[in-house]
């Protein structure tokens, strides 16, 4: 059990600068080790690494020209503008917290208790408080830098819009800076408090029960107000602050969410006393949360580690969970239901019980399942509002329009699974990839095999997705098989886009699926993804049968469908048939 292997030797704190010496030493080799990672990626693909700063340079400049554009084009309606963008700045921070909170939440749980490098230091003659301090900072830095890195291009368009000082970007620096903590403690908190209570069946009960009631109450806020036409055309403003009333919940002064944009507001108007305010009021909060993190939530962490890897499931105290594992543990060779589920496909034995492992290995594990949950948990409240916003729009620019947003907004949450789950499938085998590539299939052949469950998986979820939303939408027969084709092509490149830069960029030293998709591989592959649905979303809506304006010229439609196809062929194609090519060499 690991459990025997956590030292009792790791609880008691060591004083002062003694207790300091050991995270210190923790940071510094931990940052060494990373840039001679970066350097030696450097050497090794100097073209992928050009390919990738030009990428994250573009993104910068693309989306500041975009945040810049739009909040001139919001700005000049007289009256409404600026609440406009008010408003959408708290909206804007209030989700973000939340997702940040989900975020360190998800990836602070498999950092604190499904990582063999914690294991490991808990072991050693280190305070168990000092190894929380250090996977604390892990976390934080993992779940937050995708929130940078959105967060800076508007941060700076609104400093250019509003024509601030110089001194406008430090203090946003020094805010984002102290916003990130505070769901960071707040996530951290949750995971450790929740990795301790999770086999009680209270807890369960009260956690379904909460779910439940926060489900309906969202759902009754956020419905829908009707409005008629008359007032529609007499009273603006009146109509604007109903439509707006469903977002006060942003204005909520006690969210951190309010503080962090109730002072970029205020010092970009001029009022510096009252941004202080709240600089200082985010900043006490930081100070105190974070003070209590990092004192006192070392023998909490220690208590549930040990909890973790004490128990054997979490429906333990469940009678009809023991009874079947009781039925599990009689001495019989009949198949599980995962072998009777994978009999039914016409597939080779050893195709198909590689295909049960790799299920059952994503079932057990919490943390790939649970942000799957927490992925479709938002595109579905996405197409279950799509009604509601598309029963004012009658004009076909405005549907043509949308029935592609549609298609991108769906393709791009195929792009986070695959690059999130696909990815790092050939790197999570580790130190055990030996022992698959002993099997008589071959890494090739496995390799295939996970491409040919993957791309099942995402085509019925993709599938089910687009064609909901159409249903949504109220699109005919004929379009909606367009976007199914449209989808199914997109699918087939992005797992093979995912799988072959995995086998290609692999890292198989680290067993924790959020720290591999964060390094050169990951990035890369989401960055040509993104680049992939970019362009193939272009292509689809440029050269559409379906015109808004009969009085527009004919685009080459089937130029447009060519480059569609060569560009999926050689996206998907390639770094597939590389990937395949470099594991037929290994074992020669």
């Amino acid at each position: 059990m690991q459990h025997s292997a956590i030292s009792p030797t790791a609880s008691p704190a060591l004083p002062g600068a003694v207790a300091v010496a050991p995270l210190l030493l923790l940071l510094r080799v931990n940052l060494l080790q990373n840039w001679r990672r970066l350097c030696s990626v450097r050497e090794q693909s100097s073209l992928l690494t050009v390919i990738i700063g030009l990428f994250i340079g573009g993104y910068i400049v693309l989306a500041f020209g975009l945040f810049y554009k739009g909040l001139k084009f919001i700005g000049v309606f007289p009256g409404i503008g600026e609440l406009l963008i008010e408003r959408l700045l708290f909206l804007l921070f209030a989700f973000l917290f939340i997702l940040l909170l989900f975020s360190n939440l998800v990836i602070g749980y498999s950092n604190f208790f499904r990582n063999r490098e914690t294991a490991a230091l808990l072991t050693l003659p280190i305070p168990a408080q000092t190894v929380f301090r250090w996977k604390f900072v892990e976390s934080t830095v993992l779940a937050s830098w995708a929130f940078l890195f959105l967060i800076a291009p508007l941060l700076g368009a609104y400093g250019m819009w509003r024509q601030v000082p110089w001194h406008f970007y430090a203090l946003t620096v020094v805010l984002v800076g102290l916003f990130i903590m505070l769901p960071a403690v707040f996530g951290t908190w949750t995971a450790v408090n929740l990795a301790r209570f999770l086999d009680r069946r209270a807890f369960q009960i009260a956690a379904l029960v909460a779910a439940g009631v926060l489900f309906f109450a969202v759902k009754y806020y956020l419905r829908p107000e009707q409005v008629d036409e008359e007032s529609l055309e007499t009273r603006v403003l009146a109509v604007l602050d109903r439509l707006l009333a469903k977002t006060r919940f942003a204005q909520f002064p006690f969210l951190p969410s309010y503080w962090l944009s109730a002072s970029v507001q205020q010092w970009a108007e001029g009022a510096l006393a009252a941004a202080g305010f709240f600089v200082l009021v985010l900043l006490s909060h930081v100070l105190f949360f974070g003070t209590l993190a990092c004192t006192r939530m070392g023998n909490l962490f220690y208590d549930a580690t040990s909890v973790v890897h004490s128990r054997a499931s979490v429906f333990g105290q469940w009678e009809w969970f023991r009874q079947w594992q009781d039925r599990r543990r009689q001495f019989h060779y009949s198949a599980g239901f995962m072998e009777r589920l994978f009999r039914l496909l016409p597939l080779r034995t050893d195709v198909r019980a590689l295909m049960v492992k790799d299920v059952r290995m994503f079932w057990r594990d919490t943390t790939q399942w649970g942000q799957s949950l927490v992925l479709f948990g938002l595109l579905g409240v996405y197409i279950l509002n799509l009604r509601h916003f598309t029963s004012q729009i009658s004009s076909p620019f405005w549907l043509h329009l949308i029935s592609y947003l549609n298609l991108a907004a769906c393709s791009l949450n195929l792009a986070t699974l695959t690059t999130r789950f696909v990815f790092p499938q050939f790197s999570l085998e580790g130190k055990r990839l030996w022992i698959v590539g002993r099997a008589p299939l071959g890494l090739a052949r496995v390799v295939q095999t996970k491409f040919l469950l993957v791309t099942s998986a995402s085509l019925v979820i993709t599938l089910g997705i687009i064609a909901l939303s159409c249903h949504m939408l109220q699109m005919p027969v004929g379009r909606t098989a367009y976007f199914a084709g449209a989808i199914t092509v997109m699918t087939l490149t992005l797992n093979a886009l995912a799988l072959g830069i995995g086998v290609l960029y692999p890292n198989l030293r680290e067993d924790n699926p959020s720290k591999i998709v964060s390094g050169f591989g990951g990035t890369f592959a989401l960055v040509m993804s993104f680049l992939y649905i970019v362009a193939s979303v272009l292509l689809l809506a440029w050269g559409s049968p379906w015109r808004w304006n009969r009085e527009l010229s004919d685009p080459p439609v089937l130029t447009c469908f060519v480059g569609f196809a060569a560009l999926s062929l050689a996206l998907g194609y390639v770094p597939l048939t590389l990937a395949l090519r470099k594991l037929r060499n290994f074992e020669h």
